[in-house]
């Protein structure tokens, strides 16, 4: 599947804000965003700052959101079918969808310092779902199923000092972390106040339902 492989600094760069693509460089002086506030391009530093249009500013909070997740437009429009269908307010059915792939709650428990961290790491099959092998990132958690550390990975590198990470990572309210044994449960999918990326979701309802 294609996937995006350029410098993801420019993503931020971009979106004007910090999106932690790239885990702990994100908070350090190496930041893109921080030793270039513009956007990128040639004419980043000259373009002239203009109030955007109402499409443009629905568009960009959708791809702000395609991008902290790491989703392409295919499989991010189909989320939103899928958001649609369901009971409920759509914005926060999309938002509980994206935060219920496995890469993210790899993320979430501590396991990686970014999502794309995850993502690697969820496709290299490291990760048990219910006691199985599951290697797909996009694959959704369901309440609770544990999510651990195989045991033929736990003494590699990655992984041998994964439980003092996890330690100053703060777990949220719906998942669960076992430290010791590298493993963490699903208690339930997240309520919206309980998601804190930064996305005004009615934006991207409003997009498309153009």
């Amino acid at each position: 599947m294609a996937r995006y492989t350029e410098a993801v600094c420019r993503l931020c760069r971009r979106e004007g804000l910090k999106l932690y693509l790239k885990g702990e460089r994100c908070y350090t002086e190496k930041c893109g965003l921080s030793r270039h506030s513009y956007v990128p391009g040639q004419h980043g530093q000259s373009r002239r700052s203009k109030k955007p249009s109402e499409y443009g500013i629905q568009l960009r909070e959708k791809q702000k959101a395609r991008r902290i997740y790491g989703v392409l437009e295919s499989q991010f429009r189909r989320y939103f079918k899928e958001a649609d269908r369901r009971k409920g307010i759509t914005g926060e059915n999309l938002l509980q969808i994206l935060e219920s792939r496995l890469d993210n709650v790899v993320y979430r428990m501590g396991f990686a310092l970014s999502r794309a961290e995850a993502r690697q790491l969820v496709l290299h099959g490291h990760f048990n779902v219910g006691g199985r092998k599951v290697s797909i990132p996009s694959y959704q958690v369901r309440p609770e199923e544990v999510i651990a550390v195989r045991p033929g990975s736990k003494d590699k590198g990655r992984f041998k000092d994964l439980a003092e990470l996890m330690r100053s990572q703060r777990t949220v309210e719906w998942l669960e972390a076992d430290r010791e044994a590298l493993a963490g449960k699903v208690v339930r999918l997240p309520a919206r106040e309980e998601i804190d990326t930064p996305i005004t979701e009615h934006l991207i309802v409003e997009l498309y339902s153009r």
